[in-house]
């Protein structure tokens, strides 16, 4: 493996460690008089002017495509459907990054209903990546550790969506920013949990058995006649 695809896991860590660090700064007090329980991330997003959140998105979104690419160069069974659930995840986060949404208490125009489409895009399509990748890696003996945690906070990213499904529409936005954050939360820490682990099958030491099997078999094969 080349060192820049060894690179890959390090920079979907980074970019992970990053977006979170910088939406919590993005939380704080844009606006006074936003309640964060109540007002969802891309609302604080338009607040924002430095655009502290609008680059956190932004990033999530390029780390996740190398995270999706350090998974393929690794092996791990994300072909087909969750391989393409996890592109449209990553490509909407940057969509909605791009296209901000309207502030409070304004008619949406075309680039806020843009930016719906696309965040229920990422809301749906990241859980679902999860739930179809977890029987795959429950079958992978490399992948088989984290099978579990990723069929948890798949699960906790599913019930998220059932959660602010309902606040947006009977539930008349109630809570709808905690609900929001929460579910953004399960969806994060499943990115984590594979970055990480794929971080440690990419940088692990080679065994004693490895180095022995990286070995040129004719030269090694010699060494021993010669010790014989």
């Amino acid at each position: 493996m080349t060192a820049a695809k060894r690179l890959l896991p390090l920079i979907a860590c980074g970019s992970i460690l990053f977006a979170v660090v910088a939406v919590v700064v993005g939380q704080f007090d844009p606006d006074p008089y936003l309640d964060p329980m109540n007002v969802t991330v891309s609302e604080y997003a338009v607040s924002d002017r430095g655009g502290v959140t609008e680059v956190a998105m932004a990033v999530l979104g390029i780390g996740s495509l190398a995270l999706l690419a350090g998974l393929r160069v690794a092996g791990a069974p994300v072909r087909g459907l969750p391989e393409r659930l996890l592109m449209v995840w990553s490509g909407a986060l940057v969509v909605a990054a791009v296209i901000p949404t309207t502030p409070i208490g304004t008619d949406l125009d075309l680039a806020a209903q843009i930016h719906r489409y696309a965040s229920v895009a990422a809301f749906v399509s990241l859980p679902a990546a999860g739930a179809l990748l977890v029987p795959r890696l429950a079958g992978n003996a490399d992948w088989k550790p984290v099978a579990r945690a990723v069929e948890w906070v798949a699960l906790a990213g599913g019930f998220g969506l059932l959660a602010i499904t309902y606040v947006a529409l009977p539930g008349e936005r109630v809570m709808i920013g905690l609900v929001e954050r929460l579910l953004l939360g399960a969806e994060v820490a499943l990115l984590a949990v594979l970055a990480a682990w794929l971080v440690r099958l990419t940088w692990r030491r080679r065994t004693p058995a490895n180095r022995v099997e990286a070995l040129n078999f004719p030269t090694y094969h010699r060494f021993i006649a010669s010790r014989s």
